[in-house]
């Protein structure tokens, strides 16, 4: 018998496993870490595949009624209800088994004559949860909150509570009493579960005097979360965003496919919409992810691409929880675009659309500066039929909707450069140390930690608007002592973006639609937030009075002191306070005071708090601008080394420059204990525009290459520049090829990764743009390896005419160009002892004119740990080696360039009409004179 129980047991696990909450597969097999949870278990990515422990399964057998040789009791009964969830009768709500494409993970269909069967209680809750198979649904059932079969098992698992047979139809139950649901929620939801509640809307008195004495209590699922859409609880500064993407796919154009995204930031009442084209290597979506660090994604079945459901997969959200994949279905959950303008417009979503370039109400006309509209309406209506599914509808009636630029009027960052540049996370374990954002953010409030990422991704390409916000900078760096009453009053201001948004969305007639047995609950958290949302207000109103106090002030400062000027705002304050103070004192001495006027007193106070929503919104962010600005002027004095205000300077004869003096790499010197070598750079400006870079291992290379991208970065976002003197023209476009490394997971090498992303700056460069290139080549053979580096740099050079810094240990690569005028040969210099019996290198960290000799590898392998006697042998080998390859130079590659001139003579009409090849013609002459 207990063989017999113990295989329907597996059995049973695994027909609900496949169906009952099956979490979208994380991109990492990383162990979840919730530090907001104590004790936190670490869970299983495949968590419905674990099996109880021998102890737990005998506990859970006893409880089950096994009597050791009879097939009566609990767990047969169970096995005879639960005939319909066996793999090989699973249907979804629409009749699909499990090896149909389209089977739908969310829903489970219940056969006629088993819901026939079952009690009313039963009906009740089955008849919601068939629709709800992918959440943790609570079941209130008087005093107490239930969870049943799967559920139960989750329950039990991730809270340890104790798993018995009764509940609705006497099957797997565990139980909590309605003072620990919160918790409960927030621990499930804190370990990466959706979580819902079915209430009771009604008291059994009331059900049997409208429907009878033998009525149920009528129950309705009236709340869901998920970690992608937290409003409340603990919560992180970041900014937690779902994601609904659509991709279309065109015939014609470098850009095959195009892209319509919708995200939401659901506890800062926010959705975004817009859309953008892509090429093969999918960096704008690679962009996209790594700028919003999404939660969840929302895809349609079949509608992703593989290598974009790649980009997705390979993506690790820094944080405790890996991003989820969702997968939705056609047409129904991705609806078409008249249909969903029908739909936001009939249930009146969004009733005030902020425009990028403005303020405008009405929908759909933040849309008219979205390009691909259809594709971009697809996705915001699956993003909002996500949310209406999960009861959010509150946050959508009186949302914000923006349009969202991935790249247009800023400068582009790619997804590889981002992560290259380690300007969000770092790559050990992603976390903020060692990165510009963790350089650069002192903020004391939340909101401007969200907009000071939102910078970060979006540098200026407005010089006006860059001095704009450097005369703030030097302002506040005049007055330190201003800038420090400041800081300090910004500290005690709370989350006001988060408390704004919360109160939106508690409308006038908002408390009719609470549930009787909430509403208590509900006038509570609303009372609190109205308080903490009013404090916070009149907090920030002393921010902008010790701005006022600022002598003179740059243009940015003057904007912000202009908000005191709304007299009608501050006054719905001042008489608010006393009212909400008479409200708490109410509240906490449990006075006998009618609830029907508390609620509609609040309410009221709210429908006036919301009437100003618009210039709350305008001092949040005339506040978060002011702390980002003095977190830049705060690490501008915490320098480790010298810094200055950059010039921006317009291209000389439509050649780019960019010339720093004494540059340094800021946070690279933190984590080395403040030393650092300066170095100048100079591209352009009378020089050649790209730098050929060699020299040791580990001699600095990739950090010069780093430095020079995160102060062309800074100098754009509006910060004092890490160097002595900086002078640039506007960068257009970062890219950036560093390190080594693998997607195995996406079955992608080494060298396919760095052919993808020399290929995407291939494709996407122009003569503006600033171009780092560390290794090219290094992940196949030696002679392809020098041959791709070599007609990669050569394109760069002559054909896009961009500023490039090449570092390689292709010393050949040195004599192809030793003679090119757009050329410099520079190394990373060093000092090595070859007369000493351990022959030490020192590197020196130093960039010096010329190319390296050697690049000094055997040096590095000892210096890594690398046996001796090993070395030694290499040693030997390169001797030999060494003579044999002397050969390999620039014969080849000249003699190809060669027939090319000859070609070229040959056929003047295709010389006038190639720039490309009179360029390669000087650059190929210089070369000859030299090797002359």
């Amino acid at each position: 018998m207990r063989f017999v129980l113990s295989l329907f047991y597996h059995r049973c696990v695994d027909s609900f496993s496949f169906i009952l909450h099956r979490k979208p597969v994380p991109t990492s097999d990383k162990r979840l870490e919730v530090p907001l949870v104590p004790g936190t278990k670490r869970v299983r990515d495949d968590f419905s595949r674990e099996t109880f422990d021998e102890s737990k399964r005998k506990k859970l057998l006893e409880a089950l009624g096994d009597d050791e040789g009879s097939k009566q009791g609990a767990w047969a009964e169970a096995q005879a209800k639960f005939e319909w969830m066996q793999p090989s009768n699973i249907r979804d709500g629409n009749g699909r088994n499990h090896s149909d494409p389209l089977f739908d993970v969310r829903t489970v269909h219940i056969p006629e004559n088993v819901l026939k069967k079952m009690s009313a209680s039963q009906r009740q809750y089955w008849t919601t949860k068939c629709h709800y198979m992918d959440i943790v649904l609570f079941f209130k059932v008087g005093k107490f909150y239930e969870l049943y079969e799967l559920d139960a098992e989750i329950g039990h698992k991730e809270l340890d509570w104790k798993m018995t047979i009764s509940g609705v139809g006497k099957c797997r139950q565990v139980g909590v009493p309605e003072s620990g649901i919160e918790d409960a929620v927030q621990k499930l939801v804190a370990r990466g579960y959706k979580v819902g509640r079915m209430e009771q809307v009604e008291t059994s008195e009331q059900a049997k005097a409208k429907r009878g004495p033998n009525a149920m209590v009528e129950r309705k699922l009236v709340q869901v979360v998920t970690p992608s859409t937290l409003t409340d609880g603990i919560m992180k500064p970041e900014a937690i965003h779902l994601l609904a993407v659509k991709e279309v796919l065109e015939n014609s154009g470098p850009s095959a496919v195009i892209y319509g995204f919708a995200f939401a930031d659901a506890a800062g009442g926010l959705c975004y919409v817009g859309s953008f084209c892509d090429n093969d290597a999918y960096s704008a979506l690679d962009a996209l992810v790594m700028q919003i660090a999404p939660q969840e994604v929302l895809y349609e079945i079949g509608g992703l691409s593989p290598s974009a459901l790649k980009v997705f997969q390979r993506y690790i959200r820094p944080g405790s929880l890996p991003l989820v994949l969702t997968p939705l279905q056609p047409g129904a959950d991705f609806p078409e675009p008249a249909t969903v303008l029908e739909l936001i417009s009939s249930r009146g979503y969004f009733q005030e659309c902020v425009k990028c370039s403005g303020q405008q109400p009405g929908f759909p006309g933040v849309l008219d500066t979205v390009d691909h509209k259809d594709a971009a309406m697809t996705a915001l209506g699956a993003l909002v039929s996500h949310l209406h599914r999960i009861k959010m509808d509150a946050e959508i009636y009186n949302g914000v909707l923006c349009a969202y630029e991935l790249y247009w009027g800023f400068m582009r960052l790619d997804g590889q450069t981002i992560a290259n540049l380690e300007l969000l996370a770092n790559t050990a374990n992603g976390g903020k140390a060692g990165t510009l954002m963790g350089y650069l953010d002192s903020c004391a409030t939340a909101f401007a930690k969200r907009l000071l990422r939102r910078w970060i991704c979006h540098p200026l390409q407005d010089t006006k608007a860059i001095n704009h916000r450097l005369d703030s900078v030097e302002e506040l760096l005049c007055n330190p002592e201003c800038a420090a009453e400041l800081r300090a009053l910004l500290r005690k201001v709370p989350d006001l973006e988060r408390l704004s948004a919360r109160l939106r969305g508690f409308s006038d007639s908002s408390f009719a639609e609470v549930l009787l047995p909430l509403a208590k609950q509900a006038f509570q958290r609303r009372l609190k937030t109205l308080c903490l949302a009013v404090s916070g207000l009149l907090r920030a109103y002393q921010v902008l009075e010790c701005l006022r106090q600022m002598p003179a002030k740059a243009r940015l400062l003057r904007r912000a002191c202009k908000l005191l000027k709304v007299k009608s705002s501050i006054e719905c304050l001042w008489s608010m306070e006393p009212k909400l103070d008479m409200e708490k004192q109410s509240l906490n001495t449990d006075q006998d005071e009618d609830e029907e006027t508390q609620r509609k007193t609040l309410s009221w106070m709210i429908l006036e708090f919301n009437k100003h929503q618009r210039h709350w919104t305008a001092i949040v962010d005339a506040l978060s601008y002011i702390d980002v600005l003095i977190s830049f002027a705060a690490a501008k004095r915490a320098a480790e080394g010298p810094t200055c205000r950059p010039t921006f300077v317009a291209a000389d004869q439509g050649v780019a420059v960019l010339e720093m003096q004494g540059l340094w790499h800021p946070f690279a010197a933190a984590g080395m204990g403040g030393t650092f070598v300066p170095n100048d750079i100079a591209l352009g400006l009378g020089k050649p525009r790209a730098i050929l870079l060699t020299g040791p291992n580990m001699g600095g290379k990739s950090t010069l290459l780093r430095a020079t991208c995160v102060a062309t970065l800074m100098a754009q976002l509006g910060c004092y520049v890490p160097s002595e003197s900086c002078t640039l023209s506007l960068v257009d476009t970062i890219f950036t090829r560093i390190g080594a490394r693998d997607r195995i997971m996406s079955g992608e090498s080494t060298f396919m990764v760095e052919c993808a992303e020399a290929g995407s700056i291939l494709c996407n460069a122009t003569s503006n743009s600033l171009v780092v290139l560390d290794e090219l080549g290094r992940g196949t053979s030696t002679f392809d390896g020098y041959a791709i580096a070599y007609a990669v740099f050569r394109h760069l050079v002559e054909a896009v005419g961009c500023r490039l810094v090449f570092a390689t240990h292709y010393h050949p690569l040195t004599q192809e160009f030793s003679g090119h005028p757009s050329v410099s040969l520079q190394h990373m210099a060093c000092s090595f002892d070859s007369s000493s019996s351990d022959r030490q290198l020192a590197f020196l960290y130093k960039l010096r004119a010329g190319a390296s000799s050697a690049s000094y590898g055997l040096q590095v392998a000892l210096l890594a740990g690398i046996p001796a006697s090993v070395v030694d042998a290499a040693r030997g080998a390169s001797e030999l080696i060494a003579p044999r390859l002397r050969g390999f130079s620039s014969s080849g590659m000249l003699n190809c360039w060669l027939r090319r001139v000859c070609s070229m003579a040959m056929d003047s009409g295709s010389i006038a009409g190639a720039q490309e090849d009179y360029k390669s013609l000087l650059g190929l002459w210089s070369e000859l004179q030299t090797a002359l």
